[in-house]
Order: structure tokens, then sequence, then C-alpha cells
């Protein structure tokens, strides 16, 4: 009888193509299902909580995979795993869970962290890691902007299209938390589900309102009217980081 094995993992999305497998097998499922293969010898599907785009990184991205013959206890997965898969990928812990969880289905919110560095130079370091802002942002109109998206909307404005029309575009932001300390200006979204592109294209509107290109009160009548006013603006992929997934 198989065993449904769930794994908490982080990784640096840099030089990965985002997280769902592609004909080039350069996607965070994909080496994980080739770990999977090179350990236990059994070709798995590796099903994740929800995708993340090209250089999108994670801190506590869950997965869940069916094991026809587990041949290790739960946390001996976590070194063998981690022995075979490339350094920017870490898996942090594993459990076995009854067949009724379902990494995706299961799930009834995630937290995304979006990072800037406001300043003319940014470290090397936070390259891949954060959008540089060299324009000075003015933190008030940000706080005021990113208390818009707070509450049940229909964010069919700040969605972007993935090939096919979403059924449901309406969805529950429960806080949107922001922090500055010197150049560094975090963002962080908690809700019960994120549409496309959504957080980055928030956060775009959220730092034009902050560079004084947009106003609070176009957010507000994008969100009732359900389309964007004019040209969206979607934040690099670079500063974005699923941070937890909730249960």
């Amino acid at each position: 009888m198989s065993q449904r094995l769930k794994l908490i993992l982080a990784y640096d999305g840099m030089h990965f193509a985002g997280w769902q497998s592609q004909t080039h097998r350069n996607t965070i499922q994909d080496q994980l299902e080739r770990a999977f293969d090179r350990i236990s010898g059994q070709r798995v599907r590796v099903q994740g909580a929800g995708r993340t785009d090209t250089g999108v990184h994670a801190l506590g991205q869950c997965a869940h995979v069916d094991l026809a013959e587990p041949k290790l206890a739960a946390g001996d997965w976590v070194q063998a795993l981690n022995a075979v898969l490339q350094p920017t990928i870490r898996v942090l812990r594993c459990s076995f869970v009854s067949t009724h969880f379902h990494a995706r289905l299961s799930a009834n919110g995630k937290v995304y962290r979006y990072r800037i560095w406001s300043g003319p130079v940014m470290p090397p370091h936070e390259y891949g890691r954060a959008w540089h802002l060299a324009a000075k942002l003015d933190f008030d109109r940000l706080e005021r902007s990113a208390q818009e998206f707070v509450g049940m909307h229909d964010f069919a404005a700040f969605a972007a299209n993935r090939g096919h029309t979403e059924a449901n575009t309406t969805r529950t932001i429960r806080s949107v938390r922001s922090l500055h300390r010197g150049s560094r200006v975090n963002i962080e979204f908690d809700g019960d589900g994120f549409l496309y592109k959504m957080v980055r294209l928030m956060v775009g509107s959220i730092v034009q309102c902050a560079l004084g290109k947009q106003t609070v009160a176009e957010i507000a009548n994008q969100l009732s009217r359900r389309q964007s006013a004019g040209r969206r603006f979607v934040a690099p992929a670079a500063g974005l980081f699923l941070v937890r997934v909730r249960y």
C-alpha cells in the first residue's frame, strides 16, 4: 500500500523556470521528481501547494508525493533528498500523512512576502532577491495603498491571463503588513488564495502610489470596477517569496 509523504521545502528560484514541470525539465517539480527517482527507483508525481513563477523563491512551499514502497522513515527522506538535490533547493522536513491530505486542495491560505531595496545602490547579495528602486518612496502612501487590498474583493483587475479564464476571481486578503528598515522594504500578504501574478500586480500598484504615479483612490476604483485603469505595472519576480502555506 502506498504512503503519502508531505514535504516542506525552500528554494532559490533565480535559476529555475518556476515550480511546474516543463519540457526542458528545469523546474523545482522536475528536480524533486528526479531526486525521488534516483533514491528509490520510483517514478513519482510531486504535487505542490501552488505554482511559483520563474525567478520566484520559497521559504515554506508544501508538496506531497505518493510512494508505492516507502524505503525510508519520514525523517530520513530529508537527508536523502538533500543529498541529491541542488543546494539551492532544500527539503526542510517530511512527514507521512493521510491520503486525505492534498498539498493544494487542503490549503486554506498562503503568505507571500515581497522584498524591495529602496536606495541608490543595492548590495550585490540582494541581486535576484529584491526589486531595486533607486527613487525615494513615500512610505505613508505605500502603507495606505497596501491597506486597500485587505478584505474580500474581486481581484480580476489584479490578475494576469494564464491562458484560460478564471471561474472565480474573488479572494480574501486577511492582512497586508509593510515594514521598512533602512533601505529594506518588506510587504507581506496573508490571503485565502492568490490569482496568477496577483501579488506582483498588487505590489506594482502599491509602488506606483508610493512614487506618486498613481492614487490610492485608483486602486479602490479598480477593485470595485473589476478592471484596471490604464496600463498595469507588474513588479519583477525576483522580489517575491512564498513564505508559508496554511492548512
